[in-house]
């Protein structure tokens, strides 16, 4: 008796101590994995790449910069595919941004970031199927690529990446996410059978290596037999895919007009001038040819390869100079919703692809069978704006390899409804929507009706601008 009733001290000893130990620990009276001001661990050898766990609650450029190289790590979650088990997947239609680049601009007189464009699957980030798309990619005679695509590689292959260049870490970005959206599209909801053919899809995508490469690796982990012959990849001049829609002379005077937003903003930051001030002098050139040079593009390309910032015989620019021009960047982005004119901008800017995404939808609805799995491969300026014309005002700024999911779904009790869902990298936004917002409140349905959408896209969008049409829109003058 004497043995139990120590036992069972000991044990609630125990117990206290642990708890004790938790809530110390929870109210930060005991230090854990400390963390020094730049964001980095000091145990840590990692030069730049900060390990944040969890989302800080204000602006922290550092963690935004984090999200937007979108670094492939952990599986991700998503929300694609979910409904009530009586409605079926009739349609998918996903527009991404091409995977991780190269910069486009460089930072004058440094030296390029010394990054490897080949493929090599032995090396880190990589993905099971990278070897076999690889030696897929060497076969691609067969498809039929619009325009000058077909002079296009279908991969990356330079040693030194070329100005704008698909990185490894794009094509694995897009490889994950092609695997993600097969095993639901395809594996569980049967979107495409093993037979499919090839007027099942409608691709299209710009003229650059990077979009055409990075819709390559998402269809070869999405489809379920990779068959050149069934590629036909259309080529789309404009990046706002207006197609033939694109003679809009308002949408231009929008455009013009955030773009003097951008810079009213940029010279009332005194920081951000002192910042640009000092950087010029590392470097050794004037301060008006850096900013011209776009730094962050290229100090982005530094920070999501974990290279070091550049150095010369004045100094480095460091990480300092990298917060105080990416926080900025979140201003602007933060004041463009506020202000409204990119809004107009965008309206316009994407109602040639909106409209083309709604006839489709339409017509499937209607019992078409033809193009029921899009992809559209383009670039942060063409999903930056449609997410803002959807009224998606708390979305991040594209990040590398995101994906905007339109899905089609077919009432299993009443046939002739049809709902759809919007996602953006996973996370449903349908409600978020302007034109679906408070569609929830009034419903069961976890979804929108598909005409809420047709009538935004044929004829809400133009409300704001006092006209009915496009054509209209596009040419009358504010009052």
């Amino acid at each position: 008796m004497l043995f139990r009733n120590r036992f069972l001290f000991l044990l609630a000893l125990a117990a206290l101590l642990a708890f004790l130990s938790l809530s110390l620990q929870f109210l930060h009276l005991i230090p854990v994995n400390p963390i020094r001001e730049d964001g980095l661990n000091p145990k840590s050898r990692k030069r730049i790449m900060p390990d944040l766990l969890t989302e800080p609650p204000a602006i922290d450029p550092v963690y935004e910069a984090h999200v937007y190289c979108n670094i492939p790590t952990i599986a991700e979650r998503s929300m694609e595919g979910h409904a009530p088990h009586y409605f079926k997947l009739v349609s998918v239609q996903v527009l991404i941004r091409h995977g991780d680049r190269y910069p486009l601009y460089a930072i004058p007189k440094t030296k390029r970031p010394d990054i490897d464009c080949t493929l090599v699957p032995s090396r880190k980030p990589s993905h099971p199927q990278l070897e076999a798309f690889i030696k897929h990619m060497s076969k691609g005679s067969a498809a039929q690529m619009d325009g000058t695509l077909g002079s296009l590689p279908r991969y990356p292959s330079h040693s030194l990446c070329e100005m704008g260049e698909l990185t490894q870490t794009g094509v694995v970005q897009h490889l994950r996410n092609g695997q993600l959206l097969r095993e639901i599209y395809i594996n569980k909801h049967k979107l495409l059978q093993s037979d499919w053919t090839a007027k099942q899809l409608y691709l299209e995508t710009t003229g650059k290596s990077r979009t055409l490469q990075s819709a390559l690796a998402l269809l070869y982990t999405f489809l379920p037999d990779f068959d050149w012959k069934k590629i036909n990849m259309r080529h789309q001049w404009s990046t706002i895919f207006c197609s033939g829609s694109c003679d809009c002379p308002m949408r231009n005077h929008y455009l013009e007009e955030e773009q003097r937003r951008q810079y009213s903003l940029r010279v009332k930051n005194n920081n951000l001038e002192k910042i640009y001030v000092d950087m010029a002098k590392i470097v050794g050139i004037p301060t008006r040819q850096l900013r011209a040079s776009n730094p962050i593009d290229s100090l982005l390309c530094y920070f999501c390869h974990n290279v070091s910032f550049p150095c010369t015989n004045t100094g480095c620019i460091g990480m300092e100079h990298f917060k105080v021009i990416k926080r900025h960047q979140l201003e602007d982005e933060r004041e463009r919703q506020e202000k409204k004119l990119y809004f107009l901008y965008a309206l316009l800017a994407t109602h040639p692809l909106l409209n083309q995404t709604v006839n489709r939808l339409q017509h499937i609805a209607e019992g078409k069978k033809e193009e029921v799995f899009v992809l559209y491969s383009a670039h942060d300026v063409t999903l930056s704006p449609v997410l803002s014309a959807l009224g998606i005002t708390e979305a991040r700024f594209p990040r590398f390899a995101a994906r905007l999911v339109f899905e089609l779904w077919q009432d299993g009790k009443r046939p002739k409804e049809h709902f759809i869902r919007i996602l953006y990298n996973g996370a449903d936004i349908t409600f978020q929507t302007s034109f679906c917002k408070d569609y929830y409140k009034r419903s069961n349905k976890p979804m929108c009706p598909l005409e809420k959408f047709v009538n935004f896209v044929k004829r809400d969008m133009f409300l704001v601008f006092n006209s009915t049409s496009y054509y209209d829109a596009c040419r009358r003058r504010p009052l």
